[in-house]
C-alpha cells in the first residue's frame, strides 16, 4: 500500500478510537456505532482503486470456497454462496477493521454440520439465533467473556477442527461414497473402503492440490510491484499476482473445464457437484418450524435439537472473528473495537438468516488475501458481495460441472495452515502446564466439539484458580521470618498462607516473630481479614508477633476498619525488623512495633 494511503488509514483509525464522548449523539459516539462515518469523509480515488482490486481478489477466492464449505456443512452448494455476501454489506457500515471479511469458514461449517443434521432449515435458524445472542453480547458489552477462553484451548480446537475437516474431505478426494460423518467412523470406513477409490477423482484431486500449492508458493515469493519498474515488468508481475491470488477460482475452473470435456465425450470419470439452485435467494423470515413427511417440528423442538450448539456456535464465531481482526489490526498498526465487532457479526447473522445463510464469521484466509491486496477500507467488501450476487444470478448452471475432488482439494489446502505444528514445542519451552488444556481440547473435540471446548476451558480456569489459591510466597530466613506473597491475596489462599506462616515461624525452636510484606497485595476480602485476625491471635498466644509491611492504601484502610487486635504495620522492612529485634524477650505488643499513628489513621479515613 502507498505510504500516503497507509498514513491516511492510520489517521482515520486513530481518530475513530479516541476517548468516548459523554453524549450518546455526539459525533464521536456516532462514529463508534457507525465506523463508516470515521473514514468515509476522507475517501479518495486511490482508496477506491485499492479497494476494488482487493474486493475482486477476495471475491474470486470466496466463490469456490463457499461452494466447498457448503459441502463441509452438509448443505446444498448454493447455501455456501447465500452465506457469502451479507457480511460484506453489513461490515461496510459497522466494521472497525479494514481487512476483515465475514463469510463461511471451514470451522464454522464444521460446527454447522454437527448441530443442524444437514437440514437447511436448522442451519438458517441457527444463524438467526446465533446472531441474536451475539447482538445481545455486543449491546451488553460482554466481549470480555471471550478472554476466559485461553490460547491453548483455541489452538487445540482449531487443530482438531483442521484434522476433522481435512480428513473429512479424503472421501471426496478419492471418490468414496457412503462414508459416515462422525470422525472415528469416518476414519474406519475410509480405510475399509480404500479399495473402492475412483482413479479419476484421486488423480484430479491430487493434481489440484499440487497446483494450489505451487500457486501459493509463487504468491509468497512474488516481489511487490514498485512504480519504478518498467511497464512490461509491472504487467507481468500483475498477471502473476492475479493468477496466484485467485488460485482457488483458477484451479476449480480448470477442473470444471476438464470435467465438461469428458461430459461432451459421454464418459464422466469424476463425481460432480451437480445441480445448484439458480438465482438469488428469496428474502423471508427464518423457519421457526419444520414440516417434513414425518410431521411438523416446532420451534421449541428445533431449539432443543440444536442444544449446546446455541452456545458453541456464537461463541466460536465471535472468537474466530475477533482473533482475526486483532491479528491484522496489530500487524497493520490500527485498533479495533471488540464490542462493535460483536454487533457487526451479530447483525450479519441475523440479516443473513433472512436470505438463507448459515452462521458466518471472520475468515483468516480471505482476510489475509484482502490485506495483501492493499485494501484501504471495508468498502472492498462491496465488490466482493456484488461478485457473489452476480455468480448466483448468472453462473450457477456452470457449477454443475465442478468435480467434488477439486472442491476437496480447495478445502484441504485452505485448512492446512490452521494446524499449528509449532505450538506444542512452544508451550513445552514456555509453560508445560498449558499443554494440558491444549491436549484435552484437541482430543475431546474429535468426540464432541462442545465437550472439548468446555473441558479445555475448565482446565484452564482450574490452573488459573490454583495460582490464585496457592500464590507463590518468597521467604527470607533469619532471626525474623519475612514472607512476601508474590501475587494478590484472595480468600482461597488465606488458609494455605496461614499454615505456611505458622509452620515456619511458630513450629520450630525458638519461635520467631514474622513480617508479612504485602507490596504485591492490592485488595483483600472479608475472608482474608478473618484469616489474618486468626493469624494474629495465633502469634499472640505463642508470645510472638506478626507485623505488616508495604500495605497499599486500600488494604490498609480495610484492615484498620476491621479493628484487628494487635494489628501493627510499618512503612519499610528495616523499620519492622528493628522494632522486632529491639527486645524480643518482652511482651510482643509492647516491644514488636508501635501502634498506628493517629495522623495516619486520620489521613487514611479521609
Amino acid at each position: 500500500m502507498p505510504s500516503s494511503v497507509k498514513a491516511l488509514g492510520q489517521a482515520r483509525s486513530s481518530r475513530s478510537t479516541m476517548a468516548p464522548d459523554s453524549c450518546c449523539c455526539s459525533p464521536a459516539a456516532m462514529q463508534r456505532r457507525l465506523p463508516i462515518l470515521a473514514w468515509l469523509p476522507d475517501y479518495s480515488l486511490q482508496w477506491l482503486k485499492m479497494d476494488f482490486i482487493a474486493g475482486l481478489s477476495v471475491g474470486l477466492t470466496v466463490i469456490p470456497q463457499a461452494l466447498a464449505y457448503a459441502e463441509v456443512a452438509g448443505l446444498p452448494p448454493q447455501y455456501g454462496l447465500y452465506s457469502a455476501f451479507m457480511g460484506c454489506f453489513v461490515y461496510f457500515f459497522l466494521g472497525t477493521s479494514r481487512d476483515v471479511t465475514l463469510g463461511p469458514t471451514a470451522i464454522m461449517s464444521l460446527l454447522v454440520s454437527f448441530y443442524t443434521f444437514h437440514e437447511p432449515a436448522y442451519a438458517v435458524l441457527l444463524a438467526f439465533l446465533s446472531g441474536c445472542i451475539q447482538l445481545a453480547m455486543g449491546f451488553l458489552r460482554l466481549g470480555f467473556l471471550l478472554d476466559f477462553i485461553s490460547c491453548p484451548v483455541i489452538k487445540g480446537f482449531t487443530s482438531a477442527a483442521t484434522v476433522t475437516i481435512g480428513f473429512g474431505q479424503i472421501k471426496n478426494l478419492l471418490g468414496l461414497q457412503n462414508i459416515p460423518r462422525q470422525f472415528f467412523l469416518q476414519v474406519y470406513h475410509t480405510f475399509l473402503n480404500i479399495g473402492e477409490t475412483r482413479v479419476g477423482d484421486a488423480v484430479l484431486g491430487l493434481v489440484c492440490m499440487v497446483l494450489l500449492l505451487v500457486l501459493k508458493l509463487m504468491r509468497d515469493h512474488v516481489p511487490p510491484v514498485h512504480p519504478e519498474m518498467p511497464p512490461g515488468v509491472r504487467l507481468s508481475h500483475g498477471l502473476v499476482w492475479t493468477a496466484t491470488t485467485a488460485r482457488n477460482a483458477l484451479v476449480v475452473s480448470f477442473a470444471a473445464l476438464v470435467a465438461y470435456s469428458f461430459e461432451v465425450t459421454g464418459y464422466q470419470p469424476f463425481i460432480l457437484t451437480g445441480e445448484t439452485a439458480e438465482g438469488l435467494p428469496p428474502v423471508r423470515t427464518p423457519p421457526f418450524s419444520l414440516t417434513t413427511a414425518n410431521g411438523t417440528t416446532s420451534f421449541a423442538e428445533m431449539v432443543q435439537d440444536m442444544g449446546t450448539g446455541l452456545a458453541v456456535v456464537p461463541l466460536v464465531g465471535l472468537l474466530e472473528s475477533i482473533a482475526v481482526a486483532k491479528a491484522f489490526a496489530s500487524q497493520n498498526n490500527y485498533r479495533i473495537d471488540a464490542n462493535q465487532e460483536l454487533l457487526a457479526i451479530g447483525l450479519t447473522n441475523v440479516l443473513g438468516s433472512l436470505v438463507s445463510s448459515y452462521p458466518v464469521t471472520g475468515s483468516f484466509g480471505r482476510t489475509a488475501v484482502n490485506a495483501q491486496s492493499g485494501v484501504c477500507t471495508p468498502a472492498g467488501g462491496l465488490v466482493t458481495g456484488a461478485l457473489v450476487l452476480l455468480s448466483l444470478d448468472y453462473l450457477t448452471s456452470l457449477f454443475y460441472y465442478i468435480p467434488k475432488a477439486a472442491l476437496a482439494a480447495v478445502i484441504i489446502m485452505a485448512v492446512a495452515p490452521l494446524f499449528d505444528t509449532k505450538i506444542f514445542g512452544t508451550l513445552w519451552r514456555v509453560k508445560r502446564l498449558d499443554l494440558l488444556p491444549l491436549s484435552i481440547t484437541f482430543l475431546l473435540c474429535f468426540w464432541e466439539v462442545q465437550y472439548g471446548i468446555l473441558a479445555g476451558t475448565l482446565v484452564s480456569l482450574l490452573i488459573l484458580l490454583h495460582a490464585v489459591a496457592r500464590p507463590k510466597t518468597q521467604v527470607s530466613e533469619g532471626p525474623v521470618l519475612v514472607l512476601q506473597p508474590a501475587s494478590g491475596l484472595h480468600f482461597p489462599a488465606i488458609e494455605a498462607l496461614r499454615e505456611a506462616i505458622l509452620n515456619q515461624a511458630l513450629e520450630g525452636s525458638p519461635r520467631r516473630c514474622a513480617i508479612l510484606e504485602c507490596i504485591h497485595v492490592c485488595s483483600i476480602d472479608y475472608t482474608v481479614v478473618l484469616g489474618l485476625g486468626d493469624l494474629l491471635e495465633d502469634f499472640r498466644r505463642q508470645g510472638a508477633a506478626l507485623v505488616f509491611v508495604g500495605l497499599q492504601v486500600p488494604v490498609l484502610r480495610t484492615l484498620l476498619a476491621a479493628d484487628l487486635k494487635g494489628f501493627q504495620y510499618f512503612s519499610t522492612r528495616e523499620e519492622a525488623e528493628n522494632h522486632l529485634q529491639q527486645d524480643p524477650g518482652t511482651q510482643p505488643y509492647n516491644s514488636c512495633g508501635d501502634p498506628v499513628p493517629e495522623h495516619k489513621v486520620a489521613l487514611l479515613k479521609a
